[in-house]
């Protein structure tokens, strides 16, 4: 078994975190939010989405939010951009990566963003086209590969599927998402596998919702395979709106405490990470979502 010595983070908070809160997040609230998270060490935040504000209206200020974040060298800035519109939308807050989600349940397509998978990836095959051309960096996602709130199991054959049709529209890396949090370390493990037989183990990430408290496990699966790079959300914000009672993803302050006691290096700082986290609890109105944190903001005021 060998482990990776260092592991990227991809901060998804501001965007995957905040996208279902109920009341609105100014503007303000979210630039100060990646400036904590890049100030704590993050080189990679998923900033926000470029998507109808019909459908979220959290992230109607998606071109405010990135105008005015004071950009740190060395850190990537992602947006979402599910169509071409949303792409041409981002194109002047000048991300330095897009991110597109396919899904592996053909019923989640269909719920999620109205169409089946193929037609789904027919849609990104110009927003990846075009973002390759002016030289951004493409994220492929695939979400609920191990189980669909309408399907309920997925095979890991329909992961593979996602996995060459991304492969073939031009997405650089895959990005493996349990939405759902229903995964266990053998089921993320060979949804992990099906990824592999089309992209590289450099280009692979794990994306783990907590909602039964196996995000941490399945994590450890993934490095156990060689995986260097997953997504998490500070404070362990954020939920799915297609998906009920799915909490929220992994919390970064949990995965950096977990990978620091293993001797895995992440370029963070765990007690600014925990202030951040605290940061945007507060504003929100309740405590972080991450053990960590909890742990670490108790022996604080002890």
């Amino acid at each position: 078994m060998k482990l990776p010595r260092r592991v990227k983070l991809v901060d998804v908070g501001p965007r995957d975190g905040l996208q279902n809160e109920k009341e609105p997040v100014p503007a303000a609230v979210k630039i100060a939010l990646v400036h904590r998270l890049q100030d704590a060490g993050l080189k990679e935040i998923e900033v926000t989405s470029f998507v109808s504000p019909k459908w979220v209206p959290q992230m109607a200020d998606a071109a405010e939010v990135m105008a005015g974040i004071q950009r740190k060298p060395g850190v990537r800035y992602s947006v979402l951009t599910p169509n071409l519109k949303g792409f041409e939308a981002a194109l002047s807050s000048r991300p330095d990566e897009v991110v597109i989600f396919g899904a592996a349940s053909e019923a989640f397509s269909q719920r999620n963003i109205n169409c089946s998978i193929a037609e789904s990836i027919e849609r990104f095959a110009p927003v990846v086209e075009a973002a390759r051309a002016k030289g951004i960096y493409v994220r492929g996602v695939v979400s609920t590969v191990v189980g669909c709130p309408y399907e309920g199991e997925i095979a890991p054959e329909r992961v593979e599927l996602v996995a060459r049709l991304m492969k073939e529209v031009g997405a650089q890396h895959l990005g493996v998402a349990d939405t759902i949090g229903v995964g266990t370390p053998r089921k993320v493990q060979a949804a992990m596998e099906a990824a592999l037989k089309h992209y590289a183990l450099d280009d692979v990430s794990g994306h783990f919702h907590d909602t039964y408290g196996q995000a941490l496990p399945n994590t450890l699966a993934c490095l156990e395979m060689g995986v260097w790079q997953f997504d998490s959300s500070v404070a362990g914000l954020g939920g799915c709106p297609y998906a009920k009672g799915a909490t929220g993803n992994v919390a970064t302050e949990d995965v950096v405490y977990m990978l620091h006691g293993m001797g895995i290096d992440t370029g963070i700082d765990l007690d600014q990470l925990v202030d951040a986290g605290k940061f945007i609890s507060d504003f929100l109105g309740r405590k972080p979502n991450s053990r960590a944190a909890t742990a670490i903001l108790n022996k604080r005021a002890a």
